[in-house]
């Protein structure tokens, strides 16, 4: 008979075939349990010969913990969420803990995705994504407390959050700009909607009232190489403005092209072009974007503080607040 047809067998039935008991089958296949590597090693080869696999959701309903985390984001594919999904997936995955990812962006019923990553009975959720309600997010997930990212803090006991303060960074950038004769700026924005793109804004226009100027000009984009290039040549020919603020790092490369390629402006002599986010992209030689960065290691270390918080039940609700900084390059 074929492994395939072969009749699965039972815990209890390994445990008679490898002479333990059946606690201890359960600790062999559970990463942080103390068993003997002999001990361990034996019953995972008599498990292979009989082709037994453990049940994770069985024995989560057990113990109470599915060790699952549901990350709902707004897209994989956004070069910034990529960088710091992937780095959590790997802190994650090393506390052998899986992630569900929730992706936002093209999906119509986001409330229904929720509720089916709900049903799994998950340990922790952290919500990335602007298009879903924090309100929503609570009231779905209501046997854990989510970890919130991406949204205005509120004071929920059942939210933790992190802050991003770019403040600082959007001062000290906007002070050299105006410095080298720049007076005109557009903002060009990702998604209208989104609270972190309104936050961002005001960063800039903050430190430009302070010097007695405000955005002349604003485009709105979608976070996307195309919406950067296309709405910086639409800017450029309708506003004489010599400096452009970006929602993100993909828009603000696609606005230096624009501005290059088809405006025939070089920066930072033309024009000051500036990112936000800070990912690996913008530092490479073709691009050398000055960006608003935040850390995305320290952003990470931050998710998985407040998972680890929320694992030893610490009360909370825990709020972390992490600082931009100003990383220079050639455009502006």
């Amino acid at each position: 008979m074929s492994g395939m047809n072969r009749r699965r067998i039972t815990s209890k039935e390994l445990a008679k075939l490898a002479g333990v008991s059946s606690a201890t089958i359960s600790r062999a296949f559970s990463p942080d349990s103390r068993i003997g590597s002999a001990t361990r090693d034996r019953i995972l080869a008599v498990a292979r010969e009989h082709g037994y696999q453990p049940n994770a959701i069985a024995r989560s309903l057990n113990n109470q913990r599915s060790r699952l985390v549901a990350l709902v984001v707004n897209a994989i594919g956004n070069p910034c969420e990529a960088e710091e999904q992937q780095l959590l997936v790997h802190r994650l995955q090393a506390r052998q803990l899986l992630p569900i990812i929730l992706c936002c962006a093209d999906h119509s019923d986001r409330l229904q995705l929720m509720r089916l990553a709900s049903t799994y009975q998950v340990d922790h959720v952290v919500v990335f994504s602007d298009m879903v309600s924090m309100q929503d997010a609570v009231d779905i997930f209501h046997t854990t407390k989510p970890i919130i990212v991406s949204f205005e803090p509120l004071d929920n006991e059942n939210v933790s959050s992190i802050r991003i303060d770019g403040s600082g960074a959007a001062d000290e950038i906007i002070d050299k700009i105006v410095r080298d004769g720049k007076k005109r700026f557009a903002y060009l924005s990702g998604t209208n909607s989104s609270w972190i793109d309104k936050l961002r804004r005001k960063w800039f226009a903050d430190a430009l009232a302070e010097r007695g100027l405000s955005f002349e000009a604003q485009a709105f984009g979608d976070y996307s190489y195309d919406s950067g290039f296309k709405e910086a040549v639409l800017l450029l020919h309708r506003d004489k403005v010599d400096a452009i603020i970006c929602g993100n790092d993909v828009m603000a490369i696609g606005a230096r092209d624009a501005a290059r390629r088809v405006i025939g402006k070089n920066t930072p002599d033309d024009i000051a072009i500036v990112g936000q986010d800070g990912i690996a992209m913008a530092a490479w030689d073709c691009n050398d974007l000055t960006t608003l960065s935040l850390d995305h290691v320290a952003f990470i270390d931050a998710v998985v503080e407040l998972i680890e918080r929320h694992d030893a039940e610490i009360e909370g609700p825990h709020s972390i607040t992490l600082t931009c900084t100003a990383r220079w390059g050639s455009t502006a």
